[in-house]
């Protein structure tokens, strides 16, 4: 049975748990604004004594976390900007996406979606991670209360009323009154500590992120991101699917081409198209300048080859190296068996061609694309996996490998997420008072940074509404 019925079958039991938990207890019940929350005294000892126990540590560390705070702060203004010229300049990059960028992260999200680069997130996924990001981020709060002299008023969760079993958030609430007597740096370390804990937090998970993917994975083979291709002159081409044409149109073209592969000749060179590949390229810049992408003619292509490559004639491959190696035994001409892998074992034997540049050379047909991102965030992407290899299949050895593997991813990501989201200079999050105390401590005027508090949180509030609206008419 697929674990999906499972899953939704545990939703449905949380639903009704935290029904009945809060029925029965709704003296506890508080509504403030659109929460419903749930006050107790759970974990405030703990939080005392480990604000007392500690000190020397929490106030050593007191200027790292506001110095995070800032980081995180100007990290997320470049990305919020970054995504902002995105929605408006790049409308076919949006509707590949699809979601809205406002969107809260809930189960089912990518498949919903249907956001096949994301793995698949379900209510397990995202009730444990709530627990993981919310709790240490709560209590990190509490602690930088507690050790500034600050009394701990109340604990407990917090809920949508309108989605009672499915939204919930940690809290800790500290007396307001106690906080604003408080020096501006005691009030940025507390503001700030949230978002360091969720910091460590993903530090601490990718750490085991990365030795449970060595102890639980193996690579067992390679897979290519496409067949081999070429960039040639939309008017070189001769000659499409044995029909003779010259310096042809977008729509001739288009009229010419199958479904699947149509051959095309340009001089006397073999190359192949498919009408979604032909129709992908006419928004690229190449396309037109009067160029335009063609696969060779080559073996891969023309066996509709797919899926890791896990053996050649008997080779295992799990490398790009090895797989490298093993084709440049061979001669044009040269017979293969290639084993694939796409969920279930595949078998092709597979006849090498030459090199349309090198003779001597044979070639399946193969191409693999340089997935090294550029850009802070590409090097962050790319530090956070630099344990897998790129275009190495990995397989799993044990039944339960993929489902922690992207457990795990998930907690990282969403700890990260809400790190920097929380430092937004914005008036619903840490950020904003962080912002408001940081311009008053440089101007030493609480008018001005109350001035500059608001003209801020208007503007980034202005922003979103800009970005929703560029996302809506991207699909018109």
């Amino acid at each position: 049975m697929n674990f999906i019925i499972y899953d939704i079958g545990l939703l449905l039991i949380f639903a009704i748990f935290v029904s009945v938990f809060l029925y029965t207890r709704k003296a506890n019940l508080k509504k403030e604004g659109l929460l419903l929350l749930y006050k107790a005294t759970w974990g405030i000892k703990f939080i005392e004594k480990a604000a007392k126990k500690y000190e020397k540590l929490w106030k050593t560390l007191a200027y790292v976390i506001i110095a995070m705070g800032y980081v995180l702060m100007a990290l997320m203004i470049y990305m919020f900007i970054r995504v902002l010229m995105i929605y408006i300049l790049n409308p076919e990059i949006v509707r590949a996406i699809k979601i809205p960028p406002l969107m809260p992260l809930i189960p089912y999200l990518p498949s919903v979606f249907k956001l096949d680069f994301l793995p698949p997130f379900y209510f397990i996924y995202w009730i444990i991670i709530i627990a993981i990001i919310a709790i240490p981020h709560e209590l990190a709060h509490g602690i930088y209360a507690a050790y500034n002299k600050i009394k701990i008023k109340k604990t407990g969760f917090g809920f949508f009323p309108f989605f009672l079993p499915i939204f919930l958030a940690a809290f800790v609430e500290p007396d307001e009154k106690d906080m604003e007597k408080k020096s501006k740096f005691a009030q940025m370390s507390i503001l700030a500590a949230g978002t360091f804990a969720n910091v460590l937090t993903a530090i601490f998970f990718f750490g085991i992120l990365w030795l449970f993917f060595s102890t639980a994975f193996a690579a067992s083979g390679v897979t290519f991101d496409s067949y081999s291709y070429s960039l040639v002159a939309t008017s070189a081409i001769t000659m499409i699917d044995n029909i003779a044409i010259n310096n042809p149109t977008y729509n001739e073209t288009l009229s010419l081409l199958d479904e699947e592969i149509t051959d095309i000749k340009i001089g006397d060179k073999n190359y192949l198209i498919s009408r979604s590949l032909f129709e992908n390229q006419r928004s690229v810049e190449a396309f037109k300048e009067g160029n335009l992408l063609l696969y060779d003619d080559a073996p891969a292509i023309k066996n509709k080859l797919v899926g890791a490559i896990t053996e050649i004639d008997g080779v295992k491959i799990t490398s790009k190296e090895i797989l490298i190696e093993e084709l440049s035994k061979k001669a044009p001409g040269d017979s293969v068996n290639i084993k694939t892998y796409t969920g279930e074992n595949q078998e092709y034997d597979i006849v090498l061609v030459e090199d349309q540049e090198n003779s001597k050379r044979a070639i399946l047909g193969i191409g693999f694309i340089n997935k090294q991102s550029n850009g802070l965030m590409g090097k962050l992407v790319n530090t956070f996996t630099v344990f897998r290899e790129d275009n190495v299949y990995y397989k799993p050895k044990f039944m339960f490998s993929e489902f922690i593997y992207n457990l795990l991813w998930w907690i990282i990501l969403i700890s990260i997420s809400v790190a920097l989201v929380n430092m937004l200079p914005i008036g619903i999050f840490d950020g904003g008072r962080f912002f408001f105390l940081t311009i008053a401590a440089i101007t030493r005027s609480e008018k001005i940074a109350k001035k500059a508090f608001m003209g801020l949180t208007y503007l980034f509030l202005i922003l979103l509404a800009l970005i929703m609206f560029f996302w809506a008419i991207s699909f018109l």
